[in-house]
């Protein structure tokens, strides 16, 4: 390929990359754009909006409860506890941006007060770890892979609720650290040093 020929392709390759990082603005100041709407809504008492407000974040906060170790039934009724908090408690939602924190922390809440009335109960198997594909794994690989998974999520619901909760929040949940550190009610650095130390812990047990 001659120079002319390469100097073309990398400028097609540069418009590419332009035109899909314009997309995804587009999506994520579109996706920013609702939340506000939502949010005033609801500080509104729209009850419209409540309704979607449950429609857009309740297989979040259920999957939320299952991973924190709940068993299906009572994640499905502390969910639906959480979104009746949440709605009793509109006037401390700031704005859009705070949503995903917002809702989160009240979830939260809700699941620390049940450990706290149920002390002792032992943490259900979590869902939330997936099996990555293995198809260029031989046999062995894959079940040694699979094996470690399950070593991990047997070690995750072993962690005191506040690591489990760090580890959680940012890896299966997918909040940002500062998303994450305002779920938890704590300063940015304090949730990294607990996601730290649950972090060794995991690697102390799976590794």
């Amino acid at each position: 390929m001659g120079k002319k020929e390469k100097l073309t392709e990398q400028k097609v390759g540069l418009a590419h990359l332009r035109s899909e990082q314009q997309n995804l603005d587009r999506t994520n100041e579109h996706s920013d754009q609702r939340r506000d709407s939502l949010a005033a809504r609801l500080r509104a008492g729209d009850r419209t909006a409540a309704a979607e407000l449950v429609d857009l974040y309740y297989e979040r906060i259920y999957l939320f409860m299952r991973r924190l170790g709940h068993s299906r039934q009572v994640s499905e009724d502390l969910t639906q506890e959480s979104f009746l908090n949440a709605w009793g408690h509109i006037g401390q939602l700031r704005d859009g941006k705070a949503l995903n924190s917002w809702l989160y922390r009240i979830a939260g809440n809700v699941s620390r007060l049940y450990w706290r009335r149920h002390r002792g109960r032992e943490a259900a198997s979590i869902e939330g770890i997936e099996v990555a594909d293995g198809s260029s794994k031989t046999e062995g690989d894959k079940a040694g892979h699979n094996e470690q998974l399950e070593q991990l999520k047997n070690v995750v619901t072993q962690l005191p609720i506040k690591l489990r909760q760090a580890v959680v929040l940012h890896y299966m949940q997918q909040l940002t650290i500062t998303e994450a550190a305002e779920a938890a009610g704590i300063r940015k650095g304090t949730f990294k040093s607990r996601l730290n130390r649950a972090l060794k812990a995991l690697r102390k047990h799976v590794m």
